[in-house]
């Protein structure tokens, strides 16, 4: 029999949240034996937003010491997971891997019938329309349906730590048909997918098929391959992630079902060793155990928990604990004391791993021992909360926490109860408000139909004069900062009713002007030497590094001449800041982001209306010269006119410009 105990949103240290008076102790061995309740919840449809969760003592299963519990993730009482521990090696490729061809001949498998085909894995889908309650799994390992000796058959599982499967039906000896979970709670939000392969046998064609896709367009169809993971090779070759997949075919499934009309994706493949164990992925996984890892090794860093904090913010639905940092460096005197804020959060959509390694990019660099870590420390409190949906994240869901929503429409919410991280995030920046400024918010999510990486702002159609207040200014030093990767045309500054309740709008009408979200493509890029070639990890990371340097460009570097820059930007190009023709945030549920050709031409006839003769004569030289060294001729060259759109006529800045330019 359970006993109640208090929510963890009730008990004294996070009431109020007080991140800035507690050490980076809080994540040692002594304090792991503090794990926080199991949240007993009662959710159904129709619930109102004031029901309170009851919250249960843990449990501590098979004796385990307090210092390994710390690993332990809190699960939905009808989760099976197995004991195994899901671990990959770091591994970068040695050039970037190019983007599928399509060759027109590839087959589309049709889906099968129930009475056809054998189903050799099925996770049993629980009848429960809501969540209940959360434990700590008994890691006891669980039985696989028996093999016979010789029998060929691949061994499906994904009961594990962000692993997603439903069903798997064997079609003939080397074609299998794959189901996905649906979010828990949900009928809809199939995306995610990552599972484990064994009993393999190299060299063979098998074909893959997943079945249930619900969203019309895909990257799939613009090059995107799946990746693979071999055991055998990073135990051997040390290689981990990396692309696969040949005759990739997304396309709608012949026959709608439930009411519901899929779409399936196809690909073939050759595994690389006999009797492997694999893994495919969507995207390269990010676990809530590899963040906990990550915390742990700043927590015990002696230099690092000098000046970076971490804190609980709250607890999940599930009880599973929500981490928030404060990075900065000690005032040397009085007037450090009134240091601006930027915050950061991520991983509000479980799915989009990418995002957390852009955090973790950013998190590598702020805590690095550079000149410019230190100068944005000396500059900025940052306050980080890298992981606002851990329950989601642990259970493979795609898109919604426990609750069945979108965690990204509820920023206007007073469901603290529901929404404890969203709560919790709002009540913290408006603390932080009250205290000091906020120059910049920004929110980090991964986009699974768009290319590059982009950014969408905020901004009133009578946009204010100061320099600092432009919500264009930011993302364009980031797209010079990190050309082949960021596309200045893709970014989107209009605020969408549909979007009211996003992080990035409620934020902004909080004050917060430069609030923004920053999209990641799930695939690669268009640009540059990057073009047509999938991000890699390093990719990734080196977006959250860029970051930084445009952050320290912005505010740091030059800040005098930064301000007459940007002042001359207002003044001059006050008519192309105030127009826009992207909306679309990567959460959106009705259309699909439209192609920003319309964009490119409509910037460039702007541009040209004001461009200094002198000063363009000097761009297009350049251009010119360009166009040998680069891929990507019309790409960079487009995005280049538009930055010279917002770029004053000044010597200085357009000789870094022409560097920048050649660069490439």
């Amino acid at each position: 029999m359970h006993r109640r105990a208090r929510l963890a949103d009730e008990e004294p240290p996070n009431s109020p949240v007080t991140e800035d008076s507690r050490q980076c102790a809080v994540l040692t061995d002594s304090v792991c034996a503090h794990l926080f309740p199991m949240a007993e919840q009662i959710l159904s449809p129709s619930d109102s937003e004031a029901m309170v969760p009851q919250p249960e003592e843990p449990q501590n299963p098979g004796g385990l010491s307090t210092a390994s519990q710390f690993s332990l993730a809190y699960w939905p009482h009808q989760c099976e997971v197995i004991r195994d521990r899901i671990e990959h090696i770091d591994w970068i490729p040695t050039s970037p891997e190019p983007l599928y061809t399509t060759t027109g001949l590839e087959m589309m498998p049709s889906c099968q019938t129930p009475d056809k085909g054998t189903v050799i894995y099925l996770e049993e889908a629980d009848k429960t329309s809501y969540f209940m309650y959360s434990q700590v799994k008994d890691l006891h390992p669980l039985k696989q349906i028996p093999h016979q000796e010789g029998d060929k058959t691949l061994i499906f599982e994904a009961r594990f730590e962000s692993g997603n499967l439903q069903k798997v039906v064997k079609v003939n000896e080397f074609e299998y048909q794959l189901t996905l979970r649906t979010d828990l709670y949900t009928s809809s939000h199939t995306q995610w997918y990552y599972f484990q392969v064994s009993n393999t046998q190299a060299g063979m064609p098998y074909r893959f098929t997943i079945v249930n896709f619900t969203k019309r367009n895909s990257l799939y169809k613009h090059g995107l391959r799946p990746l693979l993971y071999s055991e055998a090779d990073a135990k051997e070759h040390k290689v981990g992630w990396r692309r696969t997949g040949n005759d990739i075919k997304y396309y709608k499934t012949n026959v709608g079902q439930d009411g519901h009309q899929y779409f399936s994706l196809t690909w073939t493949f050759q595994f690389p060793y006999d009797q492997d164990t694999c893994y495919f992925a969507h995207c390269y996984p990010y676990t809530y155990s590899n963040l906990q890892e990550y915390l742990v090794a700043i927590s015990k860093d002696p230099v690092k928990s000098k000046f970076c904090k971490i804190h609980t913010l709250c607890h999940s639905l599930a009880g599973n604990t929500v981490y928030a940092l404060t990075i900065t460096n000690l005032p040397k005197s009085d007037k450090d004391t009134k240091r601006k804020a930027v915050i950061l959060t991520a991983r509000v959509h479980p799915g989009e791993t990418n995002s957390s390694w852009i955090m973790k990019g950013f998190l590598d660099y702020i805590l690095g021992d550079s000149g410019k870590a230190q100068q944005l420390r000396d500059n900025f409190v940052f306050k980080v909360v890298p992981m606002l949906n851990p329950d989601g994240v642990i259970v493979g869901n795609h898109h919604c926490s426990l609750t069945g929503q979108d965690l990204n429409r509820k920023y206007k919410s007073n469901g603290k109860k529901f929404y404890p991280s969203i709560w919790y995030t709002r009540k913290m920046i408006r603390r932080v408000m009250g205290e000091r400024d906020v120059f910049m918010y920004c929110d980090i999510h991964g986009h699974n139909r768009k290319q590059n990486v982009f950014m969408y702002g905020c901004e009133r159609r009578l946009q204010a004069k100061a320099p600092y207040a432009h919500p264009r200014v930011f993302p364009l030093l980031l797209s010079k900062s990190c050309p082949d990767k960021f596309s200045f045309p893709d970014c989107s500054f209009r605020v969408q009713k549909s979007k009211e309740g996003t992080g990035r709008v409620v934020m902004w009408k909080m004050g917060i002007n430069n609030s923004y979200t920053l999209e990641a493509s799930i695939c690669g890029s268009k640009l540059g030497c990057r073009e047509s070639t999938h991000f890699d990890v390093k990719d990734l990371e080196s977006i959250g590094q860029h970051f930084c340097d445009a952050l320290w460009n912005y505010c740091v570097h030059n800040k005098e001449e930064h301000e007459s820059v940007m002042k001359q930007q207002a003044r001059v190009n006050s008519k192309v800041l105030n127009t826009d023709a992207l909306g679309l945030d990567s959460s959106s549920e009705t259309s699909d982001s439209p192609d920003s050709c319309d964009l490119y031409v409509h910037q460039l006839k702007l541009g040209t209306k004001k461009k200094n003769k002198a000063s363009g004569e000097h761009f297009h030289s350049a251009a010119k010269d360009g166009s040998h060294e680069s891929k990507n001729t019309q790409g960079i060259e487009t995005q280049h006119k538009v930055f010279q759109v917002f770029d004053p006529v000044k010597k200085g800045n357009h000789c870094m410009f022409v560097y920048f330019f050649k660069s490439q």
